[in-house]
């Protein structure tokens, strides 16, 4: 690994726990370039948090998208991401437009306005979630397509929408709404109820709902589990956290309002070896 590799690995490691743990049971030659992806990720997706007003995140996000445009930058020398990125996208030819797609959804991050429905929360999830997935499975499939983008977009939906929940104490004390306006109408829940950290019979059942969305998107992709090559299986590693959170985010006397649904790094670890010894299909 280079000077850029190890930077991008500790990025990863800090931003992305699962990602980076799952990372470290793949196949030794593609983890650079998966700790590349992840990184990338990592970096759009925490802008909001090193900026003081949106405008200067759109800054951040059009020189990612000038960067992968092919648009000149002085300081990409010094940008260990970007330059192991730009590796990873030539040695296994990544479509640029899915990064380009990320970068786009990521623009919603950085305002205050709510998610209007549940298929555009999908929609935001399918763009940076499950198209990180399928970038991940190009990687492991050596640049070539795995057929796994069914798969890579129930997965990616399971996976991201479960973490927009354990992260609901967060984005409420900063009044940001991931939770769809469609749902949180039907349930009758007051957005600022959430935003003054209030826990209320409205918003359990608004999580519960979402809960079962998870569920039913997991046992999609197991539905589709056997078109995935063996070979891509540890992109879809994280998605055995799945079950744990949402356990934790459904215990009685949880809070999801105070507390972040969390499982120690040695659990986290111990579950993700074990899963990545059996068949993707039991994942």
């Amino acid at each position: 690994m280079t000077t850029d590799d190890d930077y991008a690995a500790d990025i990863v490691r800090q931003y992305d726990r699962d990602r980076y743990l799952a990372t470290l049971l793949a196949p030794e030659a593609q983890r650079p370039a998966l700790m590349a992806l992840f990184a990338f990720n990592a970096e759009i997706a925490r802008i909001r948090e090193v900026v003081s007003e949106p405008l200067p995140g759109e800054v951040r996000l059009q020189w990612w998208r000038d960067l992968l445009e092919g648009t000149e930058h002085g300081a990409v020398a010094s940008n260990p991401v970007a330059n192991t990125l730009t590796q990873t996208i030539a040695t296994y030819r990544l479509p640029r437009p899915g990064l380009l797609a990320m970068t786009e959804a990521r623009i919603f991050d950085l305002y205050d306005d709510p998610m209007p429905s549940l298929n555009d929360l999908e929609g935001y999830l399918g763009e940076t979630v499950s198209g990180l997935i399928q970038l991940a499975c190009l990687v492991l499939n050596n640049g070539r397509d795995p057929g796994t983008a069914t798969a890579a977009g129930h997965a990616g939906v399971a996976y991201g929408l479960t973490g927009l929940m354990r992260a609901l104490p967060w984005h409420a004390s900063r009044r940001q709404m991931f939770l769809p306006n469609d749902i949180v109408s039907r349930h009758g829940l007051d957005p600022e109820s959430v935003f003054q950290g209030k826990i209320s019979p409205q918003l359990r059942s608004v999580l519960r709902e979402l809960a079962e969305h998870v569920r039913h998107h997991l046992k999609r992709v197991r539905q589709v589990a056997d078109t995935i090559p063996e070979e891509c299986s540890n992109a879809f590693l994280p998605l055995v956290l799945v079950e744990p959170f949402l356990k934790k985010l459904e215990a009685p006397d949880f809070d999801p309002l105070q507390e972040i649904a969390e499982i120690s790094q040695l659990r986290r670890q111990w579950i993700l070896w074990r899963a990545s010894t059996k068949p993707l299909l039991r994942l």
